[in-house]
């Protein structure tokens, strides 16, 4: 079967008993999205790819159901909340993109030869970690020490999960195709479930070895490899480390129709079609759209025409029981990853955006797995909450050149001053690293501090900006459901003056006073990630610029996102 690394033909139509094994060359030049490998195949396939091809997704005058129909959208109705969570609450793939914590070269230079301390205090899943060291420079030989950190335990499992394939499968390739399934597809090859029970192996000797310890008992494993130079530990309760097996084999009675329907179940309801159309809108780009609808139907991250008959087995990193999906149905694979680069990707067929982020996050393990072995570092993986169990796992001494902690400062979590209180003091002083730094994140900030007063007060300023990026003829009927129309009102947001509410929400809750307290202070500059990632930063006549606000608006992010970066003040 042709690698997925390369474009397989897309030829898998119901004539053919098995996938076309040759490498695609011809590309559909109507959509743009699949490859063949001769006109012949193109030809015998066209039956199926026809539903695809000329799909009303992919035409420019797609709109949502709701305004075909002439109803009022359901997101609208009763009375409820325009934005309402469907699904469980877990958050297994991130909600922004990966980011290089150390940035040496703008911080402590390349040249840097002491060993570095990294803490991940709220990780969430890998990419910042895996970010991070792939970014380190080609000559970066001093030693590495990472402890990290999630008080979710399916997250820390699917952490350990991926970090221990990536010791133990010697082929970087290999590694890296088992790993991305496991971490985003819900249906996996037969060599990835094998390469789990390796892993099954190791977990139960520890699990073998600690039957008779006490309950509640935190309990911890090291493993070194021949491979590299550095080791993981895992630490955590004894209850834990029995639960660990459950992630790496699928639950009795659970097929793959069974795995399919339980995901439909939340990523595909009937009553969501309205919020799920709202989404596909913000995509102006019809072959971004109809990827998005793809992925979401059949849950595999693949290239939009390879062939998915390898993948006949559920996911156990998803499924520890055989009727429940873990997460939203907002959660979306491409929120983790920096969009400029993934479609910037130039390997497949020209509009497929799934085959993009395929090669991108694939290409990305491959480096971390070929890193890893090349470098020295140490990894400790723990589970719990950061104000009660974190501090007593981490040793009472250790310093850190950088801690990155999400956005558990932000005000319906932990917020700013115990996140300062709990985190400034273990950053390295001045006189050990004048470039450690503690990295904040908030997403519900700029929010919180918009009232509604400000909303109509700021209405026709951001209205007066947005049209110069998503001009907009406002309804004859003066329609409030219209799509275009809500889509324009959702997107004025991304122009919003956000440093202005960001000063406000400073100044309320005290940043500076609560740095003081904790012996930290704000820098000045971000040194490590841009202060507003997903801000516009083109005019709306500069070239370039109407790329990338579709690209934003298409995103899931709005432009409210903002890193604050900390340093200790002596």
């Amino acid at each position: 079967m042709t690698s997925p690394a390369r474009s397989a033909c897309a030829n898998e139509g119901a004539k053919r008993l098995s996938p076309c094994a040759k490498e695609g060359t011809l590309e559909c030049s109507s959509c743009h999205l699949v490859k063949y490998c001769s006109k012949e195949c193109q030809t015998s396939h066209w039956p199926v790819h026809k539903k695809e091809c000329k799909s009303e997704l992919l035409k420019s005058t797609w709109r949502p159901s709701w305004k075909r129909e002439g109803r009022t959208p359901a997101f609208m109705a009763d009375g409820l909340p325009p934005f309402v969570p469907f699904g469980r609450a877990k958050f297994l793939w991130g909600n922004m993109p990966a980011l290089d914590i150390l940035k040496l070269q703008a911080n402590e230079g390349v040249a840097y030869n002491k060993p570095l301390n990294l803490l991940f205090a709220a990780s969430g899943d890998l990419r910042n970690v895996v970010k991070t060291i792939i970014s380190l420079p080609e000559g970066f030989s001093s030693g590495l020490n990472i402890d990290i950190n999630d008080r979710d335990m399916d997250i820390v499992a699917r952490n350990i999960i991926f970090l221990l394939l990536c010791y133990t499968i010697d082929d970087g390739e290999e590694a890296a195709e088992c790993v991305l399934h496991l971490w985003y597809s819900t249906l996996i090859p037969e060599k990835c479930l094998q390469k789990l029970g390796i892993l099954e192996n190791l977990i139960g000797d520890v699990c073998s070895k600690i039957k008779t310890k006490p309950a509640h008992t935190f309990l911890g494993k090291t493993w070194t490899f021949a491979q590299g130079k550095g080791s993981v530990r895992l630490l955590l309760m004894k209850e834990m480390w029995e639960a660990m097996l459950s992630y790496l084999k699928v639950p009795e009675g659970l097929t793959a129709d069974r795995a399919e329907k339980v995901r439909s179940t939340i990523m595909n309801a009937p009553q969501r079609v309205d919020h799920i159309h709202r989404y596909l809108f913000t995509q102006m780009k019809p072959s971004w759209r109809i990827c998005t609808h793809k992925l979401r139907q059949d849950g595999i991250l693949l290239p939009f025409g390879h062939p998915r008959t390898q993948h006949t087995l559920p996911n156990p990193t998803f499924f520890q029981t055989a009727d429940e999906w873990p997460m939203k149905d907002s959660a979306d694979p491409f929120h983790g990853w920096p969009l400029s680069e993934v479609f910037n990707i130039r390997t497949g067929a020209r509009d497929d955006v799934n085959g993009k982020l395929y090669q991108y996050v694939r290409s990305t393990l491959a480096d971390f797995h070929s890193r890893l072995r090349a470098l020295d570092v140490n990894f400790q993986l723990f589970q719990g909450d950061v104000q009660g169990v974190v501090p007593l796992l981490l040793d009472a001494g250790a310093r850190y050149d950088r801690i990155e902690v999400s956005n558990i400062c932000d005000h319906n979590y932990l917020g700013i001053v115990e996140t300062l209180a709990l985190f400034g003091p273990r950053l390295r002083p001045q006189e050990s690293n004048p470039h450690a730094t503690l990295i904040t994140l908030f997403l519900n900030a700029v929010d919180g501090e918009t009232s509604s007063n400000d909303s109509v007060q700021e209405m026709m300023q951001e209205m007066a900006k947005l049209s110069q990026y998503l001009p907009l003829s406002v309804p004859s009927d003066r329609n409030t459901t219209d799509a275009e129309f809500l889509r324009f009102s959702e997107a004025k947001v991304m122009v919003r003056d956000v440093d202005k509410f960001f000063n406000r929400h400073m100044k309320r809750l005290d940043f500076r006073g609560a740095g003081k307290a904790a012996g930290v202070s704000m820098k000045h500059k971000n040194t490590i990630v841009d202060e507003w990632p997903m801000r516009l930063k083109l005019r709306p006549q500069q070239k370039g610029a109407k790329e990338e606000f579709e690209q934003r608006l298409g995103s899931g992010h709005t432009g409210v996102e903002r890193y604050v970066e900390w340093q200790r003040s002596s």
